[in-house]
């Protein structure tokens, strides 16, 4: 893939992560002093799925900051695993891809 591209793509990736962890950040509604039972069940859960959420997010950020760093390196584009190249059609769709579609379901994810 063209680095310039590559650039392009990680880049796009790194602000559409990072606006979607700024909106969970944001989403702190201010709650009334007194929440009912089923509020606050319902006001945990949701802090739960916000966190768990948030937390995924930080994990593929930290994907794209490896690809960064591997673009820089010279090796975005290989596979970390075996060194195979991962299709340009793969690194469109997923920029931060570090293995191919092969190795991706060998390791069951």
């Amino acid at each position: 893939m063209d680095p310039d591209r590559a650039r392009e793509l990680l880049a796009a990736e790194r602000q559409r992560l990072e606006g979607l962890l700024a909106g969970l950040a944001g989403d702190d509604t201010d709650a009334e002093d007194v929440l009912d039972e089923g509020d606050q069940a319902n006001e945990l859960y949701q802090d739960e799925l916000d966190e768990s959420r948030s937390e995924e997010l930080r994990e593929q950020l930290a994907a794209v900051e490896r690809a960064e760093e591997r673009l820089a390196a010279g090796t975005y584009g290989l596979s970390v695993e075996s060194g195979e190249p991962i299709p340009d059609e793969r690194l469109e769709a997923l920029p931060a891809a570090e293995l191919t579609v092969e190795e991706e379901r060998a390791r069951g994810r």
